[in-house]
């Protein structure tokens, strides 16, 4: 069958940490930026390297790209022994000597070591599960502590940092395949080896993805600079439109939400352009959070398109159909456009992609990928005889892999080979759709806002604690604001102070904070959003008030996945 006659499916893969660093002290808190590039962001890339047929969209927010520059720079300048990397994980895999064996530090980095996936990643390794079991043993009975010995946080640290490693590099790199089979009492070269390859693979990442992109077989597209929820910005009201009875903070608007937005967009541009030396054509707006102002700022800022949950989309008909406009030939397969913006808008088929999510990590991959493409078919079926359909599989191109075995390596693998090979479907991307101009755009009167979670922006507001975190926000920004007005600060100092404010504009504090998520992470988000705040409050030369120094909640729940996923239907993992 020629391909022009194939039913276009667009997989995009959206790759995102929030600013984990403290700038004030150069240090990262927390290391999931270099840890999911090792495991996920290198791995993601390789698939698609040893598949050159096939088509994605890549994604990536604009501040997790910054990260891993920072890091390269700060490894580099602790390898011309001009400080430190910044990061206690990998200080202390080039440490000599480790903290001493029961004191604080040693304890705190054992603890850090044992952040893993149990099943799939600890488990997996015995001499990994075996040193995990010790370190439990010595964190129940303190008593015992002081007979630790220093080679225990020695392997641990290798054995953390090999369990995170990315399958292709493991089936690739003679260092970690030597240290894999020497199993314990690793030295310093052996950890300080270990280091060399995690430079390597995250230097690769940004020229990975820039030659796939270069080829034509990647998309880049980008999300507000820190992953920031710009409807909320521009207009904290607007969560009313999918939930009218939300209780909101008590601000009523994020002061200056309108330029903040533009000031989000464009440096997402800027940043994106200086690391893959093009222009992108898309916005993965944060959490697919849309409005239809917010689709106008998009729009603005030079993007031709977007992307959302289905449950946006499906709110929006509901609106049409009640305000008596047809709707006959809607469906989430199809590109949109709303009100008077000509902004393409896609949505995210969410029973596919929650099925991938939640659903077929146990499951063998034959069986998995069998299945998804059955319902594909089944979707490409029902349109016979119309205007094909687009199918978008819209996902985290890093949370899920944790829980299928070995990094999702078999179920990627084979459906990259499926979707490559199938008669009736063939991979695209969102610019490639554009190009062929074989996909009518539907018009609706108006986009009801919300994001790709329920249609809804409840996930970051609405919580009591969610709202208090924004009313700190709008604080923040009102004595931002007042600062930056009255001549007091520099060019580069106000400068510094948007990059901060930026920082605490993120989604990701709000998505954290309510009693149903895990206690530990709740602890860490809102312990570093409270930080940021101080530091934004420190660069604007204010004190902070007594109200940032307080917790602003703990949580206690269990979800799926840890939390860090969230279906975009409640009957996630449901057939669709």
């Amino acid at each position: 069958m020629a391909s022009e006659q194939k039913t276009p499916v667009v997989i995009c893969w959206h790759m995102h940490q929030p600013s984990y660093q403290d700038r004030r002290t150069g240090q990262f808190l927390f290391p999931w930026v270099y840890l999911h590039a090792l495991k996920d962001y290198s791995d993601m890339a390789a698939h698609l390297e040893a598949h050159p047929n096939a088509k994605a969209v890549v994604n990536f927010a604009p501040v997790l790209l910054e990260q891993i520059e920072t890091y390269l720079i700060h490894i580099e300048q602790w390898r011309h022994g001009t400080g430190s990397i910044g990061d206690p994980l990998l200080d202390a895999l080039a440490a000599d000597p480790l903290p001493e064996p029961g004191s604080p530090a040693f304890l705190g980095l054992m603890e850090k070591c044992l952040r893993a996936n149990k099943e799939r990643i600890i488990k997996r390794f015995p001499a990994y599960e075996r040193l995990a079991t010790l370190a439990d043993m010595y964190r129940r009975k303190p008593e015992l502590q002081a007979y630790i010995s220093p080679q225990l946080l020695a392997d641990l640290l290798v054995w953390y940092h090999l369990g995170w490693m990315g399958e292709h590099i493991r089936q690739e790199s003679r260092c970690i395949q030597s240290l894999q089979e020497k199993g314990r009492q690793f030295s310093l070269d052996d950890r300080r080896a270990l280091l060399n390859v995690i430079f390597e693979v995250l230097s690769g990442i940004v020229p990975r993805y820039r030659h796939l992109a270069s080829t034509g077989q990647v998309e880049l597209s980008v999300s507000p600079y820190t992953h920031a929820m710009l409807p909320l910005l521009l207009e904290l009201g607007s969560a009313r439109e999918a939930m009218p009875d939300i209780i909101l903070p008590a601000h009523e608007r994020y002061p200056g939400g309108e330029s903040r937005t533009e000031w989000q967009l464009s440096r997402a541009r800027e940043v994106f352009q200086r690391f893959f030396g093009t222009e992108p054509a898309g916005c993965w707006a944060s959490e697919g959070g849309l409005s239809q102002a917010t689709l106008g700022h998009i729009e603005q800022a030079g993007f031709s398109w977007t992307a959302s949950g289905d449950s946006v989309l499906h709110n929006s008909l509901r609106e049409a159909q009640e305000q008596g406009t047809d709707i006959a030939d809607a469906s989430v397969h199809k590109p949109f456009s709303f009100g008077d913006s000509a902004l393409k808008v896609y949505f995210r088929d969410d029973g596919l992609s929650d099925l991938i999510g939640f659903t077929y990590a146990d499951w063998h991959a034959k069986d998995a990928v069998g299945d998804l493409v059955s319902h594909m078919e089944a979707i490409a079926g029902h349109h016979k005889g119309k205007n094909r359909p687009v199918i978008s599989i819209i996902m985290d191109g890093e949370n899920a892999w944790e829980y299928y075995p070995e990094n999702a390596r078999y179920f990627l693998d084979e459906l990259y080979q499926v979707l490559t090979d199938h008669p009736t479907l063939q991979l695209t991307t969102y610019s490639g759709l554009a190009d062929s101009g074989k996909h009518p755009v539907v018009h609706l009167p108006h986009l009801v806002a919300g994001s790709w979670i329920y249609g809804t922006f409840s996930t970051w507001i609405g919580d009591a604690d969610k709202n208090r975190a924004w009313d700190l926000l709008c604080d923040a920004k009102t004595h931002f604001d007042r600062v930056m007005d009255n001549g007091s600060l520099s060019a580069e100092q106000k400068q510094a102070a948007s990059e901060q404010l930026a920082i605490c504009e993120g989604s990701d504090w709000f998505w954290w904070f309510g009693d149903y998520n895990p206690a530990q992470i709740v602890s860490d988000f809102e312990h570093l959003y409270r930080r940021q705040l101080v530091n934004l409050y420190e660069l604007i030369n204010y004190p902070a008030p007594p109200a940032v120094f307080q917790q602003l909640s703990q949580g206690s729940g269990e979800p799926a996945r840890g939390g860090a996923m969230r279906p975009g239907h409640d009957d996630a993992g449901k057939a669709p």
